[in-house]
């Protein structure tokens, strides 16, 4: 375990309850001991990637407290998204019940064979800036670019809509 830091997670679901599949994982990482700080709303997003035939999806950002370094949390999230459904093996960008992307961690740049921080899409897409900016509206990646611009010189495409508030649910 390292000192404790802010990390920023993405999450999405395009896959029966996805409301219920988000609010789910939240309460896990909760119960998996990561301090929640702040949920941003949902936000329905047109696919993107490999696999464009699938249905919408359902994405927002978590910001979480930790003290766990980028392996172990990657694990935890691994094993929260195996817990809400979601088969490993499949192909990427598929649809599926829980994703769950680790995107900032402070000002940590970190790369492995699993993991790369910041997550190499974090200022491509639009379905992860806008919750991530929801959350904080001034967020810099570790190299000082602020999200906020690149959100600003995105193409047009990738449509978001805010869906509502994720409320998560008392665990069982």
């Amino acid at each position: 375990m390292s000192k404790e830091r802010v990390v920023y997670l993405g999450l999405g679901s395009n896959i029966g309850d996805r409301f219920g599949h988000l609010t789910g994982a939240i309460s896990s990482i909760e119960r998996k001991g990561l301090r929640v700080e702040a949920v941003s709303s949902a936000w329905e997003t047109e696919p993107v990637g490999e696999i464009l035939d699938q249905p919408d999806f359902l994405n927002a950002a978590v910001r979480v407290r930790t003290g766990l370094d980028p392996e172990p949390l990657l694990g935890l999230l691994k094993e929260i998204e195996a817990e809400h459904g979601r088969a490993a093996g499949r192909p990427r960008h598929a649809p599926r019940e829980l994703d769950i992307d680790l995107l900032l961690m402070g000002g940590l740049e970190f790369e492995s064979d699993r993991l790369r921080l910041p997550h190499r899409e974090v200022t491509g897409r639009r379905f992860v800036l806008a919750p991530l900016l929801e959350l904080d509206p001034d967020l810099c990646l570790p190299d000082g670019r602020r999200l906020a611009d690149a959100l600003a010189v995105l193409p047009e495409g990738q449509a978001v809509r805010r869906a509502g508030p994720l409320v998560p649910s008392e665990p069982a």
